[in-house]
């Protein structure tokens, strides 16, 4: 039995906790990349690059908060341990090192398409089972679809 009670079914819980968890994990990895390359990035164009990359890694770290609480609220334990996330997350690795910010930002749009990718495949699997995780994922998806679009205007000429 749950800690926190809720009222959706076992099996619902279940799935919409499975979902949430494996959203945390790419959310938590995603505010990693972003940081990493915000602090190793150099160019023409740093002081923009660098400024984006840190509200990128930000906005991730708020919306996994935000994930983390509905599984808590569903009587999920969220798990955001770096070990978890490491086994779990589907974003692409950067390269360690100084990055230039042409490198950066492809990075990240890379990162953000896996991200919004996954999440797209996971409302298909939450919304007959929970609408309001749903709603987050969906919500979660459009912002980082912008943030994607974004990063992408940077590079184009």
């Amino acid at each position: 039995m749950p800690v926190i009670n809720n009222p959706l079914p076992e099996r619902d819980r279940a799935t919409a906790g499975a979902v949430l968890q494996a959203t945390l994990a790419d959310l938590l990895d995603l505010s990693l990349v972003a940081k990493q390359a915000h602090w190793n990035v150099y160019g023409p164009r740093f002081r923009s690059v660098h400024v984006q990359l840190d509200e990128a890694a930000t906005l991730a770290r708020s919306h996994a908060d935000t994930v983390a609480e509905r599984a808590a609220a569903l009587g999920v334990s969220p798990d955001g341990r770096a070990g978890t996330i490491a086994e779990t997350s589907g974003v692409p690795c950067l390269p360690p090192g100084w990055t230039k910010a042409s490198d950066a930002v492809e990075a990240l749009v890379h990162a953000l398409s896996a991200v919004t990718r996954r999440l797209r495949e996971r409302i298909v699997e939450v919304g007959p089972v929970d609408v309001v995780t749903e709603d987050l994922l969906i919500g979660l998806t459009s912002v980082l679809e912008k943030q994607a679009w974004m990063f992408q205007a940077e590079n184009r000429a």
